[in-house]
């Protein structure tokens, strides 16, 4: 398949094209900037970060068979932005569309759009969120994803385009950054973590696995279509994830047993309450649908991703 990825300079997406590439298909790689991506890939430089340059027609995408949207203005803890929702709108909504616009007039007749957990909200309604529960998002992040969500749907219901959207929660792998990283570090420094109560269980999924469904949702010959949960099917809680990270670096999980009532009083003291209820609540993800419909099961197991990402890790030093 001709197949067309934004974002593809990314985390997932550098995963993403490798693996499409792996497979046989043709891909474009639409990036902001040059020299990045597998060496296989035909890159397309956009100079704007919501596509408006493309869906204009400059420059040219070129013939596709489907878009993956990727790129999009990502979550950040703190938002320095004098209008952040507004800000999040232009890249996570206008951007959605001026690249499906761009596909559709280039023949694409699927998108799949990487949507994330944030969508739905912040903490589980006392269960894993499913596909078709109300999203009820909070921050400026996950409303500009859930309104991405809406509108892409209505556009392919207007044009005739099979839309399938992914909602994946975080995400870890071989480079990964941000608080996972620091995770990382501070359990090979031997840093005490306060979480050895907090038996709060989280959906994560391996940047490989996330690659794999997100190839066999855009490359399925059969009909896709609509919201689909994707996780390695393993949700750890958050002690149980350190002590797996502490074993691959061979050191010890440092955990205190500090009670998840004391920690969220202490987080709320700080001025870190909303942060600390988070990390302290289950976020889980009913992921069966994917497995049900389309036969996809996850390619590594949480171990295995863990280990992987551990190893690089030990090899970037």
């Amino acid at each position: 398949m001709r197949i067309a990825v934004t974002g593809a300079n990314g985390f997932v997406g550098r995963a993403l094209c490798t693996l499409l590439c792996d497979t046989g298909h043709d891909v474009t790689a639409l990036v902001r900037h040059a020299g990045a991506c597998d060496s296989r890939v035909r890159e397309v430089v956009v100079a704007d970060d919501n596509f408006a340059s493309l869906a204009a027609g400059e420059p040219a995408l070129g013939p596709c068979d489907a878009l993956i949207h990727l790129a999009a203005r990502v979550h950040m803890m703190t938002d320095d932005s004098t209008d952040p929702l507004a800000a999040y709108r232009a890249t996570n909504v206008d951007g959605t569309m001026n690249a499906a616009r761009a596909a559709h007039r280039a023949g694409a007749r699927r998108i799949v759009f990487v949507s994330s957990v944030k969508a739905l909200g912040e903490v589980e309604p006392g269960r894993p969120w499913r596909e078709d529960d109300p999203p009820v998002p909070v921050d400026p992040y996950g409303i500009s994803k859930f309104e991405a969500e809406t509108a892409l749907t209505e556009f392919g219901r207007a044009n005739g385009v099979e839309i399938a959207i992914v909602r994946p929660p975080l995400v870890y792998g071989p480079g990964v950054r941000a608080n996972f990283l620091g995770l990382i570090k501070a359990v090979e420094r031997g840093v005490p973590l306060p979480l050895g109560a907090v038996d709060a269980r989280r959906s994560m999924v391996y940047v490989g696995n996330l690659a794999d469904a997100i190839r066999t949702l855009a490359t399925h010959t059969g009909p896709v279509g609509g919201v689909f949960h994707v996780s390695d099917l393993d949700d750890l809680t958050v002690a149980g994830m350190i002590r797996a990270i502490a074993g691959e670096l061979q050191r010890p999980a440092r955990l205190w047993p500090v009670p998840v009532a004391w920690l969220r009083a202490a987080g709320k003291a700080a001025g870190k309450g909303p942060q600390v209820q988070r990390l302290t609540s289950s976020l889980r993800l009913d992921c069966t649908r994917l497995p049900r419909e389309l036969g996809w099961t996850p390619p590594r197991s949480v171990s295995q991703g863990l280990a992987e990402t551990v190893r690089a890790f030990r090899e970037s030093r």
